[in-house]
């Protein structure tokens, strides 16, 4: 069965949108192919005439320190990531999330704007973007704007732009400050390399006072989008950090939250029963790691 007609490999952004201009429909982007490979495969994709590959495009491919940003190209893949000090640095959590997905086979090839593209409500790498507070850069026929990550999703499978007229071209998130960290943690059946029972993605500042300044927390798979857990935040920005103040969060969260039953991976109880103490770890991790920067 053949997949594809034609296979391009521009090498810039604008020659990407102008070979998706010509049959927008019947087009789509490749960069490691570990979803969309599949999706054709079995019927979940509808067909396209031609692929257009973008592992050739320099400012999709890089990893780079500006304007007191960190930029990761769409098409950097997850291995790239996970070994790259800045990351390490600047986002610890992403580099853990990265180091996560799939098998070594996998992250050698499949690419962060792909984890977000696939728009899945557990995507680890898109979980971790989330709670650094990371933007996308898309770019379509009309100019390039930049959206927060945690915008680009309407439902499971389905992002908020179109993907046959719009790409992702890099995602940027700020510079570590002082008393800042974040960490990144999930859930998973044993010797699982496939989607997490539960995921969760927290960065925070820590004040001198021994308070919250400022905090972000992502959550998957906990409704049909990624979620980031704005009522849980407000339980305990500008507050101690103190078991009852946690508690207080954890509560929230789970009313924040909507957790389901999945046929092969969880019941809605579990999720509930672990959501806590993986609430707990995450938040500890990151607020240890705060207090070393």
């Amino acid at each position: 069965m053949t997949l594809w007609k034609k296979y391009l490999q521009p090498s810039t952004v604008e020659d990407v949108l102008r070979a998706l201009d010509v049959e927008p429909d019947r087009s789509a982007i490749i960069a490691g192919g570990t979803d969309l490979l599949l999706d054709l495969q079995q019927g979940r994709h509808s067909p396209v005439n031609t692929l257009v590959d973008v592992i050739q495009i320099p400012e999709m491919t890089a990893i780079q320190k500006q304007d007191g940003f960190l930029h990761i190209g769409a098409a950097v893949p997850l291995h790239e990531i996970v070994l790259d000090v800045s990351v390490q640095n600047h986002a610890q959590g992403l580099a853990e999330a990265c180091g996560l997905i799939g098998g070594p086979q996998v992250r050698n090839v499949a690419t962060l704007g792909g984890n977000v593209g696939h728009a899945l409500p557990a995507g680890d790498g898109t979980i971790a973007l989330i709670s650094v507070r990371a933007e996308a850069q898309l770019a379509s026929s009309e100019g390039r704007r930049w959206a927060p990550v945690e915008m680009l999703f309407e439902g499971p499978g389905r992002p908020s732009f179109d993907r046959s007229r719009e790409i992702i071209v890099a995602f940027r998130f700020p510079l570590r400050g002082e008393g800042e960290g974040s960490a990144f943690k999930r859930v998973m059946r044993p010797q699982g390399v496939a989607i997490a029972i539960l995921n969760m993605g927290i960065w925070l500042r820590r004040g001198s006072s021994g308070k919250v300044e400022d905090i972000q927390i992502a959550v998957g798979p906990a409704g049909p989008r990624p979620l980031r857990a704005l009522k849980a935040e407000a339980v305990l920005r500008g507050q101690s950090f103190e078991p009852a103040n946690n508690q207080s969060a954890i509560q929230q969260l789970l009313q924040e939250v909507k957790l389901r039953t999945s046929p092969h991976r969880s019941t809605k109880a579990y999720r509930e029963h672990i959501l806590p103490t993986l609430f707990t770890r995450t938040l500890a991790e990151a607020w240890e790691r705060a207090a070393s920067n």
